[in-house]
């Protein structure tokens, strides 16, 4: 297994102290999603001008940065955020070119008043924007199950319309489940040939909540996480399973220090239930 993190759980760490507890729980790869207060790290020192101290620091870990995960918006609200968008994907494609980081996440987006034939109009135009911007790049894009873009069929119309290499998808495992009851094989069947990263977390049903929904421990909640393991594992997944522990929007989650290790001990399990069939 490819184990990974994202910074989102933990933001309350310093760079070292992430790197430092990415090693000791035994990941291999740091999603990076915000450090401390700075969600776009584009702009600081350890990615700029210390980078090079910070690649040490990884390499002496023996860790990987396998994705920026980046605020832009496939379908944004306003088409005046385009170019702010499109400078920071530049920036983003220069981390990944220092770190030797393959992959940048953005989201989806809300559709607003917009039909699914104009959102995906929308998004294949701004989409090829974003390739061209990336120039002689080979970093790729990774849309991600989110906001409204759920339902696989979308994606696949999507990604059909705009074949790159430098596209892919980000298979966020809870949303489509749990938002519009998407069933695991659907998704993969769909568009499990465009799924290059994964990200893993648990959540059960809140009726009073109006999120409708509560994230939870891994195994606490109702995510058929090893159907959607066996599915990747049966495909031949090569990529990483990433834990998005989204403590900087729920403060009131159990810590990243519990949080981390009960994953890959989860994930291990999972390992050994699809070893022994």
């Amino acid at each position: 297994m490819k184990l990974a993190f994202s910074t989102l759980g933990c933001p309350d760490w310093t760079l070292e102290k992430i790197i430092s507890n990415a090693r000791g729980y035994g990941f291999s790869g740091i999603e990076i999603r915000g450090v401390g207060e700075h969600l776009d790290v584009t702009m600081l020192p350890q990615f700029t001008s210390h980078s090079q101290e910070t690649l040490r620091q990884l390499e002496d870990a023996e860790l990987n940065i396998v994705c920026f995960s980046s605020s832009i918006l496939l379908s944004p609200a306003e088409s005046s955020l385009e170019t702010p968008q499109l400078e920071e994907l530049k920036r983003y494609a220069e981390l990944c070119s220092r770190f030797q980081t393959k992959f940048i996440r953005i989201f989806g987006g809300k559709l607003g008043q917009r039909t699914w034939e104009q959102a995906i109009d929308g998004a294949a135009t701004y989409l090829e924007k974003m390739i061209a911007a990336l120039g002689s790049s080979d970093v790729k894009i990774l849309v991600e199950t989110h906001d409204d873009w759920l339902n696989s069929h979308h994606f696949h119309q999507l990604l059909e319309r705009v074949p790159s290499d430098h596209v892919g998808l980000l298979w966020d495992i809870n949303h489509p489940y749990m938002f519009i009851g998407e069933e695991p094989a659907r998704t993969w069947h769909n568009v499990g040939n465009w799924i290059e990263h994964t990200h893993w977390k648990d959540s059960r049903r809140v009726a009073v909540s109006p999120a409708r929904w509560e994230p939870c421990l891994m195994g606490e909640g109702e995510v058929p996480h090893q159907q959607i393991y066996r599915i990747l594992r049966n495909a031949g997944y090569t990529g990483y399973l990433s834990l998005e522990w989204e403590k900087r929007w729920h403060p009131e989650l159990p810590p990243a220090e519990m949080a981390f290790p009960q994953f890959v001990a989860f994930m291990t399990r999972l390992e050994q239930g699809y070893q022994n069939g």
